[in-house]
């Protein structure tokens, strides 16, 4: 079975305490493949390197990786939430398009596509200008 890192990775950290919370992190320990980060753990499972693998939803509901096999939901309840979030560096603080990258992710339609990939989304944007 392939997770992501949980030494560094966080979609590796939270698959670790689920598994924990499960009960099977222990009677997976000999079996699990760690890869670098969460695309690599998903190029693990889609080619066949591990039978199965926790990786994100945004990945396993992917056209192509859809077609190598089914996939289940892990119970929120096993886990931390995974916060993700975007910023505008001080490099980038004038740039136009990065003003307008962090305007477009904020509207509906952006939205509606993270929504697609199953991103749970808070109902509220966080915005800090720094």
């Amino acid at each position: 079975m392939a997770i992501a890192n949980p030494e560094f990775a966080p979609y590796g950290m939270r698959a670790k305490e689920a598994l924990k919370s499960a009960g099977m992190w222990e009677k997976l320990q000999g079996k699990l493949v760690f890869g670098e980060n969460i695309e690599h753990t998903a190029q693990m499972v889609s080619t066949g390197a591990a039978d199965a693998g926790i990786i994100a939803l945004s990945l396993a509901l992917n056209p192509a990786m859809s077609k190598r096999g089914g996939y289940s939901l892990i119970d929120d309840g096993l886990h931390e939430p995974l916060a993700q979030a975007f910023v505008i560096t001080k490099r980038a603080k004038d740039s136009v398009l990065a003003r307008r990258f962090a305007a477009y992710v904020q509207t509906s339609e952006s939205r509606k596509i993270m929504e697609s990939y199953g991103f749970a989304l808070p109902q509220k944007h966080h915005s800090s200008a720094r």
